[in-house]
């Protein structure tokens, strides 16, 4: 019988967190890199280089891939055969022990994303706990345990329907996945989970996206069961759609389809799809009672040598002297590289904002928002000299309900943000002659390289969603809607459709 030692689990769980924050599995990479020599988007291979590049450096800076650090999702199998040295601790209790250690490393602090009374006050736990714990018990006499920590852009995109029994699997994967947007950050996998029951299938969409990537092996080799043909088929289609990465247009929207099914009633066919975002993290590991489990860091030389560099004629853009007349020349598509002063702001602080002008009270002070630009960002604690922490985008999408009224009354002339933006957003944006620009979601650290500054100049209390002033220099944005309302999330995936069907065609 195997007796598992508390702080050996509590320590593994701990260190996996850590690991998985700097370094992306292996196979994904691979996969990205393979994704990238094939692109012939331009837009959509600029994407992945900086996804590339910010993973290699989150490795050597140990450093997180994504301002996101995830909430934290665990899967424990523990074996029918084991002992626990002490019983005071539950698992999940386990799990949340070392969770909370792990974020709250003293050399990587993870930022904390986890809030408690969902419905109600959503206060930050401050330490991301609870983790989500899955609990099975098996035959043996060890533990097996699978580990992510999964964003919300992502996780927020995820999609789950009670099909009829014939119906196709597929057909409702290709009809739903351009309703996600590109908050979900592709290129990356989706997990789909069949049968069981409406919750169940959830649970196993969740645990495919522990597997490692492996659909070229697949493709070398055949399909043979139902659920790989099932897999190759949704694989084509989905990535025959044109969405690319970024949702900017291009060949590869993900780079596998993972599936795992149980039976199911009769007359049921629950299916959920979620997806993985370019920041996927996880990590797999056992314990026998031997000690904590150990996580040999990867060997660099197997990250791809990829380098981005901007044309001679990209636009250089001084933020703090740009006025609304200058932003009209900018057009969709364009890569611009901004210096100087922005300010900050999210989901928490623009709600804040709404009520302190509905109530007559005027912008914080210290905020002032005219012929400015505002980055929806919740950046990752600064440690040693780094003026910030990692600070890449978040999904611009939920702003949406908040842009009209900011635009209309704070003098405001363009935000920054990740992924498409709603069609009353866009007419808003060309109503007030506004520019909405774009940076790469999963490439945090490389974007907070850019940031020379950073400061407090509002609502401190909201943590990472502060109100912060970033000094950055040469930041590299792409205009995704500029002032006409010209949209790239919705041009670029419509040419690569056809460009992609036309390649069939004459395939």
């Amino acid at each position: 019988m195997a007796v598992i030692r508390q702080q050996d689990f509590i320590d593994s769980i701990e260190d996996s967190l850590q690991f998985i924050s700097y370094y992306h599995p292996l196979d994904y990479i691979k996969a990205v890199e393979k994704a990238y020599n094939k692109e012939e988007s331009q837009a959509a291979k600029d994407a992945m280089a900086q996804i590339l590049i910010n993973s290699r450096m989150s490795a050597e800076g140990k450093r997180p891939l994504c301002q996101d650090t995830g909430i934290v999702t665990c899967f424990v199998k523990i074996g029918m055969g084991v002992q626990w040295d002490k019983t005071d601790l539950t698992v999940q209790q386990m799990v949340d022990e070392g969770t909370r250690r792990a974020y709250n490393n003293k050399d990587n602090p993870l930022r904390a994303s986890i809030v408690a009374d969902p419905a109600g006050t959503r206060k930050n736990t401050k330490d991301n706990t609870p983790a989500v714990v899955h609990i099975d018990t098996v035959p043996g006499e060890g533990i097996e345990v699978m580990i992510a920590a999964k964003g919300g852009g992502s996780e927020n995109k995820s999609k789950m329907v009670m099909l009829n029994p014939n119906d196709s699997i597929a057909d409702w994967v290709v009809k739903t996945l351009p309703t996600m947007g590109a908050g979900w950050c592709p290129p990356g996998m989706l997990g789909i989970g069949i049968g069981g029951t409406a919750e169940k299938s959830a649970v196993l969409a969740k645990e495919s996206l522990m597997d490692p990537v492996d659909i070229q092996e697949l493709m070398d080799r055949g399909a043979e069961t139902t659920e790989e043909k099932l897999r190759l088929e949704i694989f084509k289609k989905v990535n025959d759609l044109g969405i690319g990465a970024q949702g900017l247009g291009g060949l590869t929207t993900v780079v596998d389809i993972k599936i795992k099914s149980l039976p199911t009633h009769a007359a049921s066919l629950p299916v959920t799809m979620i997806p993985n975002c370019a920041a996927t993290r996880h990590a797999h590991f056992h314990l026998d009672g031997s000690g904590a489990a150990e996580f040999t860091p990867p060997d660099l030389n197997d990250w791809p040598e990829v380098t981005w560099e901007v044309s001679k004629d990209t636009r250089r853009v001084n933020l703090d002297d740009v006025k609304k007349e200058d932003i009209q020349e900018w057009k969709v598509g364009e890569t611009v590289l901004l210096s100087g002063k922005m300010l900050t702001g999210r989901d928490a602080a623009h709600k804040r904002i709404q009520t302190m002008l509905d109530n007559g009270e005027g912008l914080p002070d210290g905020v002032d928002l005219t012929d400015r630009f505002i980055y929806y960002v919740g950046p990752v604690d600064a440690v040693g000299d780094e003026v910030v922490g990692p600070a890449g985008p978040t999904t611009a999408t939920r702003m949406d309900k908040f842009t009209d009224l900011m635009l209309e009354q704070t003098g405001l002339i363009g935000m920054i943000g990740k992924a498409e933006r709603g069609p009353a957003t866009v007419n808003s944006i060309a109503k007030h002659k506004a520019v909405y620009l774009m940076a790469v979601g999963g490439a945090a650290y490389l974007v907070s390289k850019a940031i020379k500054k950073s400061r407090v100049v509002a609502f401190e209390d909201l943590g990472m969603e502060a109100i912060y002033e970033f000094e950055v220099k040469d930041m590299p944005v792409t205009v995704a809607v500029d002032s006409t309302g010209a949209n790239a999330h919705e041009t670029g995936p419509a040419i690569w459709k056809v460009k992609i069907q036309e390649a069939n065609a004459t395939a």
